[in-house]
């Protein structure tokens, strides 16, 4: 695994959490320092991943297809932008990463896990994030929140029972990786969870 002088930040949380609404205050808490910080996302971050983003959300497809799709959007992703990034010591922060994989495709649709990890050894190579923020609400207090937001894509229209595999497969994966996770209870004010983000961001 190559050793890079930058840092790699991911933010991890099903639809809902809110974890999107922390990256500009972790952008700035980051440029404070006087480092270059290159925010994505996945699926996209590149012209390719962004097309495939859109195939993802909305298209009906076997969530094996789901999955390998997810990585071929990552390869690019890696190999375009973080990659890069990271080799000239930028921060990189991104929204969702492999994480969100097992998450979705393996806990909640069941996918099996051993071709996951597969996929993830030939894609990333060892590539990890050196912290995962993970941002965790009940099932209910996330449907509760998307039924306000915008149209949902086809993930965001699964019931109850969809986001406690979710949920379920994201507190699994922060219990086998304690050393790369922060959970980070996100069913508090924006204020107390923006004051745990910062505390959070300040150890990095």
């Amino acid at each position: 695994m190559t050793q890079y002088s930058g840092k790699f930040i991911s933010l991890e949380g099903m639809d809902g959490a809110g974890k999107s609404t922390h990256i500009p205050t972790i952008i700035s808490l980051l440029e404070a320092r006087g480092v270059e910080v290159v925010s994505t996302r996945e699926p996209g971050g590149t012209k390719l991943g962004e097309q495939l983003r859109e195939l993802l959300l909305h298209a009906p497809m076997h969530p094996e297809t789901e999955a390998m799709l997810m990585f071929a959007a990552r390869r690019e992703h890696i190999a375009e932008v973080i990659e890069p990034a990271l080799a000239r010591g930028a921060y990189v922060l991104t929204d969702r990463f492999t994480d969100a994989t097992y998450a979705y495709q393996c806990g909640a649709k069941g996918v099996a896990s051993h071709k996951i990890l597969q996929l993830e050894d030939w894609v990333q190579a060892g590539l990890q994030p050196d912290v995962t923020l993970l941002f965790d609400v009940p099932a209910e207090v996330s449907l509760q929140r998307l039924s306000t937001a915008r149209a949902p894509d086809k993930f965001e229209r699964e019931g109850v029972v969809f986001f406690e595999k979710l949920r379920n497969s994201y507190l699994e994966r922060a219990a086998q990786f304690p050393q790369r996770f922060r959970v980070i209870d996100a069913n508090q004010s924006l204020e107390n969870v923006k004051a745990l983000v910062t505390k959070i961001i300040a150890t990095i």
